[in-house]
């Protein structure tokens, strides 16, 4: 196994709360004295799959949008995207889709999610890759649920671009624009920089990069420990962009509450905001503790939790009050 490098305080804490499962990893602690990091078979330069938490980022932007000016809790798809003789779908609200509570399924129908999960499990392949106007036409027609609280993959694609697109520009553009050039979201594997780490299932068997133009929103950013870290330090400093997306005001399961992605859970005094992540070959998990000034970011090669670890890191960081 390989050992890990970094701040010493912090490598003791990985050790104590990463098990072995995990031989590709990267820790990030923000504390109101500094930040540290931690990594072990990884580089500072190399870059993860951060999964859904996209769609933690994904509502920073589109807060930010609404801060901007340029959208509306209330603006519909239709507004934004070319959805005309779609359906349901063009009516559905951008602050409905940052809340889980569009009545869209978790996936497209038009996708064949069954068959494509057969192939990630069975050959380690990319169950994404869509451009935008696949993913679009893949929405024709698609029957809405009741407005209550139900994950969507799909509704974090489209919110995504649909804030893109009332900025004018692409998703990728956005991302940039507004969080800085630390993140990527490559649309094929061609794209993906010399330092992207490949990931592996639980077993440890290569899977292929979750790539394509139509996932970023909801699951296609790739970033390093650093660049995770800076994003700690802009939201617990308040100048992050977008930072009302972590002020939870949804009911969104018992004791459980969403902003725009992001979700709260806690007791006063102890509350968390936080995301997890998951993609064929990677886990991740980002935690603030954010009266407390604390917040941890734990990534990892493998498709193994690493939930319960970052919660740890919180725990054992973050002072009780």
């Amino acid at each position: 196994m390989t050992s890990w490098i970094g701040d010493r305080a912090l490598i003791a804490s990985a050790e104590r709360a990463l098990d072995p499962g995990h031989p590709v990893a990267a820790i990030a602690l923000m504390t109101p004295h500094g930040g540290a990091e931690a990594l072990r078979g990884a580089a500072p330069e190399n870059d993860f799959e951060i999964g859904s938490i996209s769609k933690a980022i994904t509502g920073m932007l589109y807060r930010a949008s609404i801060e901007r000016g340029r959208v509306e809790p209330t603006t519909t798809l239709g507004a934004l995207l070319p959805l005309a003789d779609h359906g349901a779908v063009e009516t559905i609200t951008l602050e409905s889709l940052a809340t889980h509570h569009s009545g869209l399924p978790r996936l497209a129908p038009g996708m064949q999610p069954w068959r494509r999960t057969w192939r990630l499990w069975t050959r380690g392949e990319n169950p994404y890759g869509e451009t935008l106007d696949q993913l679009l036409e893949q929405t024709r027609g698609i029957a809405l649920g009741p407005p209550r609280a139900r994950y969507s993959n799909l509704g974090f694609q489209l919110l995504g671009h649909a804030v893109a697109a009332a900025e004018s520009m692409s998703y990728r553009d956005l991302l940039t624009a507004t969080l800085g050039p630390g993140f990527a979201t490559p649309h094929h594997a061609d794209e993906l920089r010399p330092t992207s780490l490949l990931g592996a299932s639980r077993r440890g068997r290569p899977r292929a990069a979750w790539v394509g133009e139509a996932i970023a929103p909801a699951g296609g950013i790739r970033a390093t420990i650093g660049t995770m870290r800076d994003l700690l330090h802009r939201i617990l400093d308040g100048t992050a962009p977008g930072l009302s997306a972590l002020d939870a005001h949804t009911p969104y399961s018992p004791g459980v509450r969403i902003g725009a992605g992001w979700i709260t859970l806690g007791r006063p005094g102890r509350e968390i905001t936080w995301h997890n992540g998951g993609t064929g070959g990677f886990r991740s998990y980002i935690g603030v503790d954010r009266t407390a000034g604390f917040g941890v970011v734990v990534l990892s090669a493998r498709d193994r939790s690493v939930d319960r670890a970052g919660f740890a890191l919180l725990r054992e960081h973050a002072p009780e009050r």
